[in-house]
């Protein structure tokens, strides 16, 4: 880790640093903040990249991706082995893993978690796209589960589906009904949920069962604030420790703040304008309310050519960002597609204008051609300034927006409902970009009653699908990555959505009260938001470092203040096999 002379002297000198988060009467708790609401805490369900990020923490997966370079690691398995024609995969169980109340962990959970997937539709509504090519799932023993596919699936070690205790799931009657908050809620991972007031706070407790061991702290609150100024103001404070996706200038605003050290990194997410192209079910029945013009393919190009990446990046992002293009980001280089000089589609208002003209939309006496609405989240700094951006861009070609920012559960339900015309969204991609490519198949749309599926932009393209399907069963790992970068040039050319930028990681943590956590991948990586729960389990205390390190916290009387002082002298800093994160510019 690098550390800055200058940061080292300024923890050393400064008079009343905010409290550690440690005394020797109560617990070591780390402190984090969200903005993001919860839509779920069932696993089964949660979309939300904030719901899914506490549910890594309380569940293991069948196999992990390792912190320091993303690579397959054991998760609730510890072996795999394919049949040779790829259709069967066994998985080992070791014994010696527990759930947290104890139990045993086996097969058996295993092999319930994806024939609950399976049988129930609603089950399959977060991650159904991993288990849609399942034929069966058998434990043929408490440590064996023997996994046979209908075509080989090249994502058998990315399967991020949480695996959750049957002696426990078998109990519930409903899974679209199910809160998941009998208190405490018994999970594999390496901390236990237990209290969740919403709107307010998210309060997790170690797992001492864990089987790669306890984390170096007692306590974890996720801790909600009505935007992201309030929980940068709190950091500043000291009454969190830790936060991300900060606006660009917020992050500025911490600079060479005492006690807090930044983070930047290159980060997994990319924020998209939705364009309802015209949203219907998996059967074909239309649904929602968008604009009909929308479902002209030259108009959604016309509205995506309006719009000046460049400056959007350099204006809302301040830089902190790199203009967007595929459903990949450039972190994952490999995958990561860019349009090549003829595919380029080029910042060019009068070429919009002249393409809505010839799409049969022509200006009326007031210069207008048709209105649209466009909704985001309220309190989110980059959606409340580039919508303001977006609506001089599409007077420009004639198009007046009607902007509407709402919750995060509202913007959810406008999405899901496909009552929208355009729409602030993004995710995050993982390793594997099967989850990102596969939200965007015919089957991810909702049934006949709009429920099941979890569909990004109501994108159905018989093209795109059947490069999905080549894709997944495609073990030739240079002819798989070509048959994503076709699929994202399809995405691309049909613009159910223009994915606007790919977002650096901006975070702050509280460098006095934990000194110092686990980043993924090592080098320039994220501390929160990532592929598993480093960030977090990794984290430790700056008291219980300095102890590690021989470095002592005396309290020395000068003038009547108490001056904290940190001695420095003959601490070596070794390199970690696993980095951590420091202040990057």
């Amino acid at each position: 880790m690098r550390v800055k002379l200058c940061a080292l002297l300024a923890i050393a000198t400064t008079v009343g640093l905010a409290a550690p988060p440690a005394t020797a009467q109560g617990p070591v708790i780390l402190k984090v903040a969200i903005v993001q609401q919860i839509d779920s805490m069932n696993p089964f369900l949660a979309v939300f990249q904030s719901s899914t990020e506490v549910g890594r923490l309380m569940y293991d997966y069948l196999t992990a991706y390792a912190a320091d370079d993303q690579t397959v690691t054991e998760g609730i398995a510890n072996r795999w082995e394919p049949s040779a024609d790829k259709l069967t995969w066994t998985f080992t169980v070791p014994e010696g893993k527990k759930w947290s109340d104890g139990q045993p962990i086996t097969a058996r959970d295993v092999a319930f978690t994806y024939n609950l997937m399976l049988t129930d539709e609603v089950a399959r509504t977060a991650n159904g796209s991993f288990v849609t090519n399942f034929e069966s799932v058998t434990a043929t023993d408490d440590r064996t589960v023997v996994i046979k596919t209908k075509a080989p699936q090249v994502t058998m070690l990315a399967l991020d589906i949480p695996i959750v205790p049957k002696h426990v799931w078998e109990k519930v009657t409903s899974i679209k009904d199910y809160a998941n908050d009998q208190m405490p809620v018994v999970g594999s991972g390496p901390f236990v949920l237990t209290e969740h007031v919403a709107g307010q706070f998210i309060k997790l407790k170690a797992n001492k069962n864990y089987w790669r061991g306890a984390a170096k702290y007692d306590e974890l609150h996720f801790v909600y604030f009505q935007n992201s100024d309030a929980a940068v103001q709190a950091l500043g404070k000291g009454e969190v420790d830790l936060i991300n996706r900060m606006a660009p200038a917020q992050f500025d605003s911490l600079a060479g703040k005492d006690g807090v050290t930044r983070n930047k990194a290159q980060g997994r997410r990319f924020t998209e304008l939705l364009i309802n192209p015209g949203a219907q079910t998996r059967t074909g029945e239309p649904i929602g309310d968008g604009s009909p013009a929308l479902k002209d393919v030259r108009v959604r190009r016309a509205i995506a050519q309006a719009v000046d990446l460049d400056a959007l990046v350099q204006r809302v992002n301040l830089g902190y960002a790199e203009k967007g293009a595929g459903l990949v980001p450039p972190v994952f280089t490999k995958w990561h597609w860019q349009p090549s000089a003829s595919e380029l589609r080029k910042f060019d208002p009068a070429a919009a204008n002249a393409a809505l003209d010839a799409a049969g939309f022509p200006r009326k006496a007031d210069g207008t051609r048709f209105g649209l609405r466009l909704v985001g989240r309220a309190g989110r700094a980059y959606d409340e300034q580039a919508s303001e951006y977006l609506k001089r861009s599409m007077s420009d070609i004639g198009i007046p927006l009607d902007v509407r920012l709402v919750s995060d559960n509202q913007l959810n339900e406008v999405t899901t409902a496909a009552t929208y015309d355009l729409a602030f969204s993004g995710w995050a991609t993982n390793v594997d970009p099967d989850f990102i490519l596969g939200l965007h198949t015919c089957g991810q749309r909702p049934g006949a009653d709009g429920k099941g599926g979890t569909t990004d932009a109501y994108f159905c393209d018989q093209t795109y699908d059947r490069l999905y399907a080549q894709q997944l069963s495609e073990f030739d790992e240079g002819k798989r990555v070509e048959i994503v970068k076709q699929m994202q040039a399809r995405f691309y050319d049909q613009v159910p959505a223009v994915v606007l930028a790919y977002d650096n990681a901006l975070e702050g943590y509280r460098s006095d009260h934990f000194a110092r956590f686990t980043t993924q991948p090592a080098q320039g990586g994220v501390i929160m938001a990532q592929n598993g729960m480093w960030g977090y389990y990794g984290a430790e205390p700056a008291q219980r470092a300095a102890q590690a390190t021989g470095s002592r916290w005396p309290v020395i009387a000068i003038g009547g203040a108490a001056l904290v002082v940190l001695v420095l002298a003959g601490v070596v800093l070794a390199r970690r096999r696993q980095a951590t994160a420091g202040e990057r510019e």
